[in-house]
């Protein structure tokens, strides 16, 4: 029964208190509902309202809040008798989900930045499903309630009601969030019927009131009733006390008359074939509907209408109905000539109450217009702009009304339009259009687009592009620019959207839609003069001046009105602030003064860095050389980026919280001083960090290496040619799942300029106005042109794996209108980062071809090639660009070497064809080291260096220099792209939206009627140099004794040492055994020979290999050089014991010690200084190296100490002077001097003999040898004493 409902449901009922949604037809939420916040901050970020992760962070809170509560009440509640073991089981999994998403709420609210509340938004609306999940009860224990409609014993229509909602309890937050409340009820078709786009429309609309509650609580079920009515009883017969009363009969009720303002619908539903509407909206208050008038092939109808619904009777107490009114319903129909109208979408609203004792007057009245979101089933479908105004009737009747002013629209019939006060005020605004062309135009009902056309719509009013005669031909239009006026609002928010529909002219003056596309805001599109009231620039100009003698030391010596910005490097951002605030009146002089920077720090050079870092030699930088320093530039920026973005929205918050707190204390003020002090002491300021970045590295050109698209630097190239994707006419409701690229069916290019209609004076007065071209001056022609694609591949990183070895085999493929090139051949094994290093030249004729494609496929040996992803580049926008993409502009103006200038056209010719078409002032060339352009000024060296060293003057320094700093040139400048290297991300149709890794790459565009660009740069991987290694062991010391002598008990050991380089170990080499060595000391001699192929830029060793011997071919690995050195104790009988070792990494290694006193344990584990050596710069190095291993515990101990030499010759070397391995000739190495002990003793046992025994043993063998003497003597007088007895009696 509903008393034993489990406090689960309740309290989280209690913690969603008010989560409703408009799906469910309640309208408001209550205060406390996570919903209700989150729908907040949507629409805060929706109309750019200030501080959206304020609010974020507040419902974050108040949910982490929420779950704290709902743990403690489940808590108390967990022993409950009556618990079936799913209540029980439910409870404990609810605390536990609560719990976490407790933790994750505030660990997110900490998250929560101004950048990121777009994401985290996502996330909370993933908290919000999980607690309606939660909140469900998995068993229900009550029905849910029925509510049929019948007709002739026919059910035709119903509504279920939820138990849930409806549960009455005492205590309120458990309460069902419908019981006891008036309700609207639509009810909808029965069985099938009611599914899909039939079920949509509303069959009946019912006010009820439900109730659902214990017997015992059964005197509280009219307690939601509006008041002011009395029951009407069964007969008290029955006995049945407080029965339900058979009619209610209410004595209050109040007059009201409702003003429906209907002014326009926006972004509707295309119910039509033609991808137009034929709209009107139908609005029901209560048991009264009325309809607009429809508009005729329209998706953004302006009804501009007033629908007054008289006579309304509401029941209840006055301030009842006007905190909480019914609701509105209004639904949008398309009018069909034949047949019933279709409906496209239905919204609700709840109206303004005016009750008759409240004066009609600002703040509340009149009511302002508001959008209102349009559903059509589950999805959007537009919005509605409309205000709602319930106005009390008096006593005296309507006289106190505001009167409906505004005369009847007698061309319309007896239509009221919205009055004055309410309705926007409207302005006639000239809507110019550019007809620029149409892209990737699919097929329609079969049949190929042939000759389209484009028809331009807003607020009724419209005009059509010129037709295309042949859209293979050439797809772009005669007439660029074309017109026409429209009354739009002066509020920007309340424009209506700009219709663009492309229809195909067929045979018989049949026109077929194509696809459309909805100009949503226009606010983008609209021009707005320069603000001429703005401060005058003249103080600025002073202060700037006055800086510039402060810095000089002295009075500035340049003409007046010129203010010089010196551009040095180390604070870019203010000085380029101060260049964009100067005015077109005054001159400004540009310095780049580069040769005194050089000087400059070729003298700190001299003074603090080591010799190491000196200039790099000329000749040994490539192409690669400046990527890699780009690749570090660009993570360093990133870092400091990531690193001034926390500090700027700490600082934020710091600054909030103190507005809120009000003026914290004394000593709250030093502590923070204090904290701030020790940041900066930390990590030193962004201003600094270039700087001190720019002392370190050795001076090489750059180029700007974006970790994105170029399209999102540069806002897609949209500077004045935009793309409009068009979508598919009517979109049958069975292609609602489809997604926006589905339904794409080809690209608008074009633009919009929308201004009020007295043309600005700015542009008409402007010399070499041309009036068919109106705001488009100076726009270039569309007239097919050919132009030679160069497209530089660099490399791809992070791809998918495509093989079952979780590798790939990655090769290029481009494809550029019929040009299809795909470089299988050269395909690299097995890797899913890929150098490519490629370039391919491609002949184009544009608008035809202008869409590239660059893909990465997967070489397979057998069976077709897997697409690994691809990336689309829309040539045609970079081309006409003003932001030149054509050729990126380089860092430096150079003629020769790794950064030869790439452009057929110097600097000094670009930057006059940009005056020229800009239409501007210049440039002035001269004195040498100057020009001018507009009234800029810029400096900078005035002599180039050719191959062979010679000077020679040039103007094409300053010009590159007014190039790089061309966006402060006043009214036409902009950012010009640089040179570059683009990250674009590979995707796969096959697997929409997931990333299959990315590609690094850029394009260059050279029109064919312009001079032939240069030889194409050669990016091609480097090429890994051959060098050959020579290590010779000569001695180790103090090697750890392990063995125990057989005889002697004593501690030697057999040492030999091991030694290879890193990912070599299987060429590993070994010296012979030094035996028996009983300090610890070894004498060797040995020379180990290592060829290999090392790339230096990368600081790796190359190695090619197969994997296995059933692999195609062999795969390359990059491998740290690296040599590694053991020291071991051979062993006859059983494995050798590993005695200790010591890995070099050969670029930087501690310095030998030239003594075995000198080496210690401490060189190798780093913790005392050591001058750290590169075997690449030093060629031969020698020394003693301490050798480690691990105790028991796990720590480090020396074992002993090599004396090693290590000399590094290229293959060529290494070939004129060759040397033999171990101690062989060539160049053989001498014998080492072992002391005699050294020997196997079962080979040698002579020698053992005497050296071990004997040397051991010498005075007890020597004893032994006397007594084994005088036991012979005795032995052979014993032997010899009878016969000689016997002889002497004998003779006798």
């Amino acid at each position: 029964g509903p008393s034993e409902r489990p406090q689960v449901t309740r309290s989280l009922i209690r913690l969603m208190s008010g989560e409703e949604t408009f799906g469910e037809l309640s309208v408001t939420p209550s205060p406390g509902s996570q919903e209700e916040g989150l729908n907040d901050v949507q629409e805060m970020i929706k109309t750019e309202k200030p501080y959206p992760e304020r609010r974020l962070r507040g419902v974050l809170e108040e949910l982490s809040c929420g779950c704290h509560r709902f743990l403690s009440l489940a808590d108390k509640d967990q022993s409950h008798s009556s618990r079936t073991r799913l209540d029980r089981e439910r409870l404990k999994s609810c605390m536990r989900e609560l719990e976490s998403m407790g933790h994750q709420a505030r660990t997110l609210r900490a998250q929560v930045k101004r950048h990121t509340v777009r994401d985290k938004l996502r996330l909370c609306q993933n908290f919000l499903q999980k607690l309606r999940f939660l909140a469900d009860e998995p068993q229900h224990s009550i029905p849910d309630v029925f509510i049929w409609m019948m007709s002739n014993n026919k059910r035709i229509a119903y509504a279920r009601v939820p138990s849930k909602d409806l549960l009455f309890s005492i205590v309120d937050e458990e309460m069902g969030k419908d019981c006891a409340k008036v309700k609207t009820l639509f009810l909808k078709l029965p069985g099938k019927r009611g599914f899909g786009s039939a079920g949509w429309a509303v069959q009946a609309k019912l006010e009820f009131y439900l109730w659902l509650g214990l017997s015992k609580q059964r005197k509280d079920f009219l307690c939601g009733l509006p008041c002011g009515f009395e029951e009407v009883k069964a007969a008290q017969g029955l006995g049945l006390h407080s029965f339900p009363p058979v009619s209610l009969v209410y004595t209050k009720k109040q007059a009201f008359q409702l003003r429906a303002h209907m002014y326009q619908a926006r972004s509707l539903f295309a119910a039509d074939s033609s991808g137009l509407s034929d709209p009107f909206a139908r609005v029901f208050f209560i048991n009264q509907s009325q309809c607009t008038e429809v508009l005729n092939e329209t998706l953004c109808p302006t009804w501009d209408q007033m629908l007054v619904f008289d006579n309304l009777e509401l029941y209840g107490e006055a301030h009842e109905l006007r905190d909480d009114p019914p609701i509105i319903v209004i639904e949008i129909y398309d009018q069909d000539t034949m047949g019933k109208a279709d409906f496209m979408g239905r919204t609700f609203a709840k109206p303004l109450v005016k009750m008759a004792d409240e004066a009609y007057c600002p703040p509340r009245f009149p009511p302002q217009l508001e959008y209102y979101q349009i559903y059509r089933g589950n999805a959007t479908a537009g919005d509605l702009l409309a205000a709602f105004e319930l106005l009390q009737i008096g006593p005296t009747g309507k006289a106190d009304l505001p009167p409906i002013d505004g005369p009847v629209d007698v061309d319309r019939g007896p239509i009221m339009p919205v009055p004055v006060g309410i309705r926007p005020v409207l302005s006639k605004y000239r809507v110019e259009v550019l007809f620029w062309g149409l892209r990737d135009l699919k097929r329609v009902n079969l049949a190929q687009v042939d000759r389209p056309r484009v028809d331009i719509e807003c607020a009724g009013k419209g005009v059509q592009s010129s037709l295309i005669h042949n859209y293979k031909k050439n797809p772009n239009f005669n007439t660029l620019v074309k017109w026409f006026e429209v009354d739009l609002p002066e509020n920007e928010l309340l424009h209506p959207p700009l219709n663009i529909r492309v229809v195909d002219c067929r045979a018989f003056g049949r026109y077929t839609l194509v696809g459309s596309h909805a100009v949503s805001s226009l606010r983008r599109f609209i021009y707005r003069p320069p603000d001429r009231s703005a401060p005058s620039w003249n103080t600025t100009v002073r202060l700037l001046r006055h800086c510039h003698m402060l810095r000089n030391g002295g009075p500035s010596s340049h003409p007046t009105g010129e203010v010089v910005v010196n551009m040095e490097p180390e604070v870019p951002v203010k000085k380029l602030e101060t260049m964009v605030k100067l005015d077109a009146t005054s001159d400004a002089v540009v310095k780049v003064d580069v040769e005194e920077k050089e000087k400059k720090k070729k003298k700190k050079k001299g003074t603090t860095e080591e010799p190491e870092e000196e200039e790099p030699d000329e000749s040994m930088l490539d192409w690669w050389s400046k990527y890699f320093t780009s690749i570090d530039t660009m993570k360093e920026q990133l870092r400091q980026q990531e690193a001034s973005g926390i500090d700027l929205e700490e600082k934020e918050e710091v600054e909030n919280s103190e507005g809120l707190k009000g003026p914290t204390k004394g000593k709250d003020k030093a502590r923070a001083a204090k904290e701030e002090k020790k940041k900066k002491t930390q990590n030193p300021s962004p201003s600094q960090g270039p700087e001190a970045l720019e002392k370190k590295k050795p001076k090489i050109d750059e180029l700007k290496v974006y970790p994105k698209e170029l399209e999102s630097e540069f806002d897609n190239f949209e500077d004045w040619l935009h793309t409009f994707n068009l979508l598919r006419g009517k979109t049958g409701d069975d292609e609602d799942g489809s997604t926006e690229e589905e339904r794409i069916v080809g690209r608008f290019k074009g633009s919009l300029c929308v201004y009020k209609v007295p043309l600005p004076e700015d542009v008409s007065r402007e010399a070499g106005y041309d009036p068919t071209y109106g705001m488009f001056q100076g726009i270039p022609s569309n007239d097919p042109i050919n132009v030679l694609v160069r497209v530089y591949v660099v490399r791809a990183t992070d791809l998918h794996p495509a093989d079952i070895n979780g590798k790939a085999d990655p090769y290029i493929a481009i494809r550029l209108g019929k040009t299809d090139i795909r470089d299988k051949e050269n395909y690299i094994s097995k890797q899913l980062n890929p150098v490519f290093g490629k370039s391919f030249d491609i002949e184009a004729s544009f608008p035809m071809e202008s869409m590239l494609t660059v893909a990465v496929y997967d070489w397979d040996l057998v069976g077709t090639d897997d697409l690994i992803g691809e990336t689309k580049i829309d040539l045609e926008n970079r081309f006409y660009s003003k932001h030149r993409a054509t050729c990126g502009i380089a860092q430096t103006y150079s003629i020769h070497g790794y950064n030869i200038w790439r452009d057929p056209m110097k600097p000094s010719q670009i930057l006059t064809r940009l005056c020229k078409d800009g239409k501007v002032d210049g440039p002035h060339f001269g004195p040498p080291g100057r020009v001018k352009v507009a009234n800029r000024v810029f400096t900078g060296p005035s002599e180039i260096e050719d191959e062979n060293g010679q000077r020679k003057p040039t103007d094409e320094h300053v010009a590159l220099s007014a190039l790089r700093h061309w966006e402060d040139i006043p009214r036409v400048g902009c950012r010009l792209v640089p040179e570059h290297v683009e990250t674009r991300p590979l995707l796969n149709p096959d697997k929409p939206g997931i990333e299959q890794g990315r590609l690094e790459l850029w394009v260059d565009m050279f029109p064919m009627d312009m001079p032939a660009p240069g030889t194409p740069l050669d990016i091609s991987p480097r090429k890994p140099k051959k060098y050959e290694l020579r290590v010779i062991v000569w001695n180790t010391d103090e090697v750890v004794l392990e063995d125990d002598d057989f005889f002697t008990g004593e501690k030697s050991s057999d040492i030999f040492v091991r030694g290879w380089l890193k990912g070599q170990q299987e060429d590993k080499q070994d010296t012979d055994v030094h035996y028996h060595s009983l300090t610890g000391e070894g004498n060797f001699n040995w020379r180990y020979l290592f060829p290999f192929d090392y790339l230096a830029a990368e600081e790796k060793i190359v190695i090619s290999k197969k994997e296995s011997m059933f692999s195609w071919d062999e795969t390359e690995y990059k491998i740290p050089a690296r040599l590694t050195l053991q020291i071991w104790d051979a062993d006859h009988f059983s494995a050798d014991d590993f005695l200790g070792a010591i890995e070099l990494d050969l670029n930087r290694f501690p310095r030998g010690a030239k003594t075995a006193k000198q080496c210690t344990m401490e060189m190798a584990t780093g913790e005392v200084d050591v001058p750290l050596v590169s075997i690449f710069k030093q060629k031969r190095v020698k020394g003693w190296w301490p050798l480690l291993a691990r105790n028991e515990n796990d720590e480090f101990e020396l074992t002993g100490k090599v004396e090693a030499e290590l000399h590094l010759l290229t293959a060529e070397e290494a070939e004129k002077n060759p040397v033999g391995l171990a101690r062989n000739e060539p160049d053989p190495l001498e014998k080492p001097n072992r002391p005699d002990t050294s020997f196997i003793w079962f080979l040698n046992p002579l020698k053992s003999a005497r050296y071990v025994l004997w040397h051991t043993y010498r005075w007890l063998l020597l004893r032994l040898l006397v007594l084994l003497l005088l036991l012979l003597l005795l032995a052979l007088f014993l032997y010899s004493v009878p016969g000689y007895l016997a002889k002497r009696i004998l003779r006798a």
